[in-house]
């Protein structure tokens, strides 16, 4: 009060309305309790009841700790509150408390004691503020300051101009710098010096554009020893404008990289010589073959055998043996010119990859080297050796890479048999078959960007009943210059090549595609489709199958049979049936096609995991006319039988061949007596036609048709064939 205010102009104390007051309690967001002097509830607020789910008529009455404490709530906590209480004094606690449906939530508890000073009965007034937000924001720094710590990763964190500004334990580890070593410093300290601004101007632009970088790096630790590192660097951005931090975490994987060489090193280099083996020779091979045909080159693959050694082994010990061997491992090796790959293929046989055309002067120099005097270090004095050497040139020889070294493993022993100390050629050919045969290869691709080839579509017809179950895609080719061709004019030219893989993969889009179409037209119409040796041991082929699948979800798979052709040679039968049985699992049907004139008929059926059989149509053809022929149809129909696999006939061609076949027990037939192959566009027409003629011949399918089913096979396929007949060609 001034000097010049007198007692009389002294404002009164405002008045407490007590209304509003209780408002403020009914109004925070604090949880709220009133207690009598023994501790017991006697009054909450709303926040209270919104916070623990718990009513005022419910607890009225009770204490605090019976209706809130829980399991993990600590005891300690409880017992410095219940001295507190006990006392009547003030006091401050943060304490896990749980709701109604059990449901945990921290606390900072306020109580502060009342009676007599207050002008009011004695008791508590008790102040909760939730901070769960608070304490998990604690925890999680809590784990995140353990991570960093306890990380087996070195962890780095500079601010923005890329200074150092933390590391972790594990990077003193690894690098053996210090915490102090580096704060402040540019993390260039680690440099190798092995990569060029050029790499690391890629990774500032990575970061720049995506906030992350993912890599691996050379380093140098603090005693100059480099060593290689993964590495993640990540940007994180804070709520200021232009503020942020690096993180970058890296692994030593130093020693993860030398077991990769040793695995790498033993799974593909001889570890008598240190030469190649024959895994990597055959990778060299594929590699050497790509670049040939992009660069329109050729290569020669040698296969070499020293003559007699096993007599030198005899004579002298296997060590003295693998001595030679050593030695003459690093002659060839030294003799041979860059870019050419000496490997040994085990025992005393070597193969060689030479590029070019003109190798004449180094076939004579291998056998040269392999004539220089050897000392088997036995005081024997030195002794000379003679080689065979096989030889077969790509892209003449057309094989893959395993095809390649067995034929000039053949052409080596060849050799052998020419008097030895010699070498051999494997199937030269003229080089206008060769040129023939490369053009044929350009023109079929270019047949295949312009969409020259068309898929035609044979019916199969089950015999009890006459009923088309499916069809089988064979191939033509529109050709601008010669019309259309049949696959006899050009397959055998894609044999073996990089093309038969393409093209039997536009095959198998082609026949889904026309399902596709077929169904949405309303025709469910099921498919057969060739696969060759080579598409089938393809490693893409199942995951191919599977892709497109995807893309044409509307087809089953169960409706396509793969026809795998008898007749060519599997060369691992066993991964062959591995694929197989993946098809199936994907819901494919598999045929074994033109099944009696291959060389292995029966352990195909045996081993291959097969749904149906298909006799060539060779036989079936001939059956009524030649009983050996008739012998063989019936002893495939027989085999089908016994091992539960339908049987389809090719090649039936008149109705005796149906009652014949009908009466052998054959289950479907295909041929020119049903139907010649025709178009996608002509099939509905062809279709309509056999359901109006075996509709009006009532044929009804029956477990034993008889002659009524086998007629109805022949009256329902003649009034269409014939106005087919100009679109006849071989049933390919």
């Amino acid at each position: 009060m001034s000097d010049t205010q007198s007692p009389e102009d002294k404002k009164p104390a405002p008045q407490i309305d007590l209304e509003r007051l209780s408002l403020v309690a009914i109004a925070t967001h604090n949880m709220a309790l009133i207690l009598d002097a023994s501790g017991f509830i006697q009054w909450v607020n709303p926040s209270f009841e919104e916070h623990t789910g718990h009513q005022l008529e419910d607890v009225a009455g009770a204490r605090p700790r019976d209706i809130l404490y829980g399991p993990t709530t600590d005891p300690e906590t409880v017992r410095r509150i219940d001295c507190k209480f006990h006392r009547a004094e003030q006091f401050e606690e943060d304490i896990l408390l749980f709701t109604r449906s059990g449901a945990p939530f921290w606390v900072h508890v306020y109580c502060v004691p009342t009676g007599a000073e207050q002008g009011v009965k004695p008791g508590f007034i008790v102040i909760m503020n939730n901070i769960s937000d608070r304490k998990q924001g604690e925890r999680g720094l809590r784990i995140a300051a353990s991570v960093f710590d306890r990380s087996h990763e070195a962890i780095i964190i500079t601010d923005h101009n890329n200074c150092i500004v933390d590391v972790n334990p594990a990077f003193s580890r690894i690098t053996g710098y210090s915490r102090s070593d580096v704060l402040g410093l540019n993390p260039s300290i680690l440099s190798s010096g092995r990569h060029s601004q050029a790499y690391y101007r890629a990774m500032w632009q990575s970061i720049e554009k995506t906030d992350h970088w993912r890599g691996e790096i050379w380093n140098r630790r603090k005693n100059g020893e480099e060593f290689i590192e993964l590495q993640s660097i990540s940007r994180i951005h804070l709520d200021e404008p232009g503020s942020y931090y690096h993180v970058a975490s890296f692994t030593d994987i130093t020693a993860l990289k030398n077991h990769a060489k040793e695995l790498d090193r033993v799974a593909n280099y001889d570890e008598l010589t240190g030469l190649p083996n024959r895994q990597q020779l055959e990778d060299r091979l594929r590699r050497a073959r790509a670049q040939a045909d992009l660069h329109e080159q050729n290569l020669a693959v040698c296969y070499l055998d020293l003559d007699g050694f096993k007599v030198i082994n005899d004579s002298f010990g296997e060590t003295a043996g693998n001595q030679m061997l050593c030695t003459l491992a690093g002659r060839l090796a030294k003799a041979l010119r860059s870019g050419d790959t000496v490997a040994r293929l085990g025992g005393d046989e070597f193969g060689l990859i030479l590029q070019g055309d003109n190798n004449n002067a180094v076939y004579d120099r291998i056998l040269s080297i392999i004539n220089e005097p050897l000392d088997p270090g036995t005081g024997t004095g030195p002794i000379s050796l003679t080689a065979s050497l096989g030889i077969t040139r790509y892209p003449a020889d057309n094989s893959d890479a395993e095809g390649l070294i067995r034929h000039a493993d053949q052409a080596m022993y060849s050799a052998k048999e020419k008097g030895r100390n010699l070498l051999h050629f494997f199937d030269p050919e003229l080089n206008e078959h060769r040129q023939q045969r490369r053009e044929q290869l350009t023109e079929i691709t270019r047949a295949l960007e312009n969409q020259e080839f068309e898929l035609y579509f044979q019916p199969q017809v089950r015999i009890a009943g006459c009923k088309v179950v499916g069809f089988e895609a064979l191939i033509r080719w529109n050709h601008p210059h010669r019309g259309l061709l049949y696959p006899d004019a050009f397959l055998p030219t894609l044999a073996n090549s990089h093309l038969e893989v393409p093209l039997g993969q536009w095959v198998l889009k082609e026949a889904i595609h026309q399902m596709n179409l077929w169904q949405t037209a309303g025709e469910d119409l099921s498919v057969s489709i060739n696969i060759s040796a080579q598409q089938l041991m393809d490693r893409s082929f199942t995951g191919f199958l599977e892709s497109y699948l995807h893309s044409h979800p509307d087809v089953k798979p169960s409706q396509i049979t793969l026809e795998v052709l008898e007749s060519t040679a599997l060369d691992d039968i066993r991964l062959a049936g591995n694929v197989l049985a993946r098809c199936q699992e994907l819901g494919f049907q598999i045929a074994l096609d033109d099944f009696g004139t291959g060389f292995a008929s029966l352990t195909y059926m045996r081993t291959l995991p097969v749904d149906q059989v298909k006799i060539d149509k060779s036989f079936v053809s001939n059956m009524l006319d030649d009983g050996n022929d008739r012998a063989i149809v019936e002893s495939v129909i027989f085999l089908g039988q016994r091992f539960a696999h339908p049987i389809v006939a090719e090649g039936v061609e008149t109705m005796e061949h149906i009652r014949a076949l009908h009466q052998l027990g054959c289950d479907y037939i295909q041929g020119y007596g049903i139907a010649r192959p025709m178009p996608a566009s002509k099939i509905s027409g062809w279709l309509n036609e056999w359901r109006k003629e075996k509709a009006r011949k009532n044929t009804q399918e029956l477990p034993h048709a008889g002659k009524a089913g086998v007629a109805g096979v022949a009256n329902a396929s003649e009034a269409y064939r014939t106005a087919n007949d100009n679109d006849a060609g071989p049933a390919l």
